[in-house]
Formats: structure tokens, C-alpha cells, sequence
């Protein structure tokens, strides 16, 4: 069953005092792109949390935050004293000695690097990456079950465009035989003229010569083959347990491929009218596929 690469994630816990929330989003991608962002002080999860999206999804353009908030009465951060003397000493530069300097502790608590985190000790940080890693792959989780569940809507129009395609076949194949028909009448029906108004002699054999490289141009019967051989592989894929994204990229181009061949070759107005309707549901699944993972 295919998956969308759109879907949305999230998970939330509080443990140990800290309130832990975490986003993850995906969207269309060629290949694999992660995007972690924590907080400066969590800066040790990243690699961890990385490899997480790597192990559970193959394909797409992934973003995963992390908020986590204090929820313990001794939260605090540390005051970077040095920060605050060099901040101060720059702004009496600014305004001169002789200024008298107000200062707003708010905003100048507020400044980078003026407030600093606590640093988690190597224990902290073993249960902190433990919790959040479980957290994580809830979040990945409910990702995941929104990408099944649209995967599954695309699947079905994914056919229905296939149908599209596989009902267009049977008429032209029905049709080509006509159409040389057609051809062969028409060109008797011209010989026969020019004979008539030239006195011209013309062997049976010339004209059935002509008839047969006609035939073999627009001969279909190769094209027609393969869409209905490419049809059946773009199907089958829908139904891997593996991602098939890429494979049914790439069955698309070849059905699109075809579908420009068989169009080439034809010479006839009802040919050329479902080849435009083959190329339009091809078209619609090349577009689709992009979203699959």
C-alpha cells in the first residue's frame, strides 16, 4: 500500500518536571531531507532525532521540532555575568560617561546569551534523549498514519486514471485495422484515377507494395503492448509493501513515452482523439506520483 509523502504528527509528555511537545510535517521531496530544530540547550538531540526520521521514512521532505518547557518551581537559567558587564560597558560607551544609564532588566535579560540554560548532566541527558525518542516515534507514528490514509484516497485515483488509459486500448486496437483499410481503398481509388487520366499502367503488386509500408509505419500493435504491459507493473506497484514512489515515476514516463509514440504513428482523427485522452490520464498519474513516497 503506498503512502503520501503529506502528513502532519505530533506528540506531547510531561515527565520529570518538563513538558515535552514534538512536531513532525513532510511534504513533497525527490529524495530523503530532514530538518531538526530544538532548542539551543538540546542541541545533543539532533543527530539522534535524524537518524529516528531516517530509520521510519524513505522519501520526502521532513521537519521535526521540539518545544520543551520547565514545569518544575526551581526553573531558572543561569545569568551570564560576563554577558551583562560587556553589554553595560558598551551601552556607557555609547551614551558617555557622563549619561546617567537606567537600565531595564527585562530587556536586558532578554539579550543573546545574557540568559543561559542549565547544563543537563550526562545522566539528564540519557533519560532526556530516552523520553524524547519515544516521543518522537509517537509523533512519527500518527505521520505515518496520515500518510497511509491519504496514500490509500491516491491509490484509488490512481487506478481510476489507469482505467482511463486501459479503455482507450481496446478501440484503437479494434480501429487500426480500419484504418489500413481505409488507406488501401483510398490509394486504389487514386491509381485508378491517375490511370484513367494518364493511360498509365500500374502493377496490383506496386500498389499492395505501398499498402504494406503504410501497414508497417502505423503499425500499433507494439505500442498498444506495452501500455497495457506498463499498466499492469504501475498497478502491481501500488500494491508493494515497499516504497514505490520512484518506480511509479518512472512507469509513468515510460506510459507517457509510448503514449507520444502511438501518437506519432497515427494518421487517423479517432486514433488521435483517444491518444489525447490517453495523455491526459497519463499525465494526471505522472503529476500524482510526486506525492508518493
Amino acid at each position: 500500500m503506498i503512502q503520501s509523502m503529506t502528513g502532519f504528527g505530533e506528540a506531547q509528555l510531561e515527565e520529570a518536571g518538563q513538558a515535552y511537545h514534538v512536531e513532525v510535517r513532510s511534504v513533497n521531496n525527490r529524495y530523503f531531507k530532514a530538518s531538526v530544530r530544538v532548542p539551543d540547550e538540546y542541541a545533543f538531540l539532533e543527530a539522534p532525532l535524524e537518524q529516528r526520521l531516517r530509520r521510519r521514512l524513505s522519501r520526502g521532505s521532513l521537519t521535526l521540532r521540539l518545544f520543551v518547557r520547565d514545569l518544575s518551581e526551581s526553573a531558572a537559567r543561569d545569568i551570564n555575568v560576563a554577558a551583562v558587564s560587556n553589554y553595560v560597558a558598551q551601552l556607557r560607551a555609547l551614551l558617555g560617561s557622563q549619561a546617567n544609564l537606567t537600565l531595564d532588566l527585562a530587556g536586558l535579560a532578554a539579550l543573546p546569551g545574557v540568559c543561559q540554560p542549565r547544563e543537563l548532566s550526562e545522566q539528564e541527558r540519557e533519560r532526556c534523549t530516552e523520553r524524547v525518542l519515544r516521543l518522537a516515534d509517537a509523533a512519527i507514528d500518527r505521520l505515518i498514519q496520515m500518510r497511509t490514509a491519504e496514500g490509500a484516497a491516491l491509490s484509488e485515483d490512481l487506478r481510476r486514471h489507469c482505467a482511463l488509459v486501459r479503455a482507450q486500448l481496446d478501440p484503437i486496437r479494434q480501429r487500426a485495422p480500419v484504418v489500413l483499410e481505409e488507406f488501401r481503398r483510398k490509394l486504389t481509388t487514386r491509381i485508378a484515377q491517375l490511370i484513367a487520366e494518364s493511360g498509365a499502367a500500374l502493377a496490383e503488386a506496386d500498389v499492395l507494395k505501398e499498402v504494406a509500408i503504410y501497414a508497417e509505419r502505423s503499425d500499433v500493435s507494439e505500442e498498444l503492448s506495452r501500455l497495457g504491459s506498463h499498466l499492469e507493473q504501475f498497478e502491481a506497484a501500488l500494491d508493494e509493501r515497499e516504497p514505490a514512489g520512484r518506480k511509479l515515476d518512472f512507469i509513468a514516463q515510460e506510459l507517457m513515452r509510448e503514449a507520444n509514440t502511438l501518437g506519432a504513428k497515427s494518421g487517423d482523427a479517432e486514433i488521435a482523439r483517444r491518444v489525447i485522452e490517453i495523455k491526459g490520464a497519463v499525465d494526471r498519474l505522472k503529476e500524482q506520483v510526486q506525492n508518493v513516497e
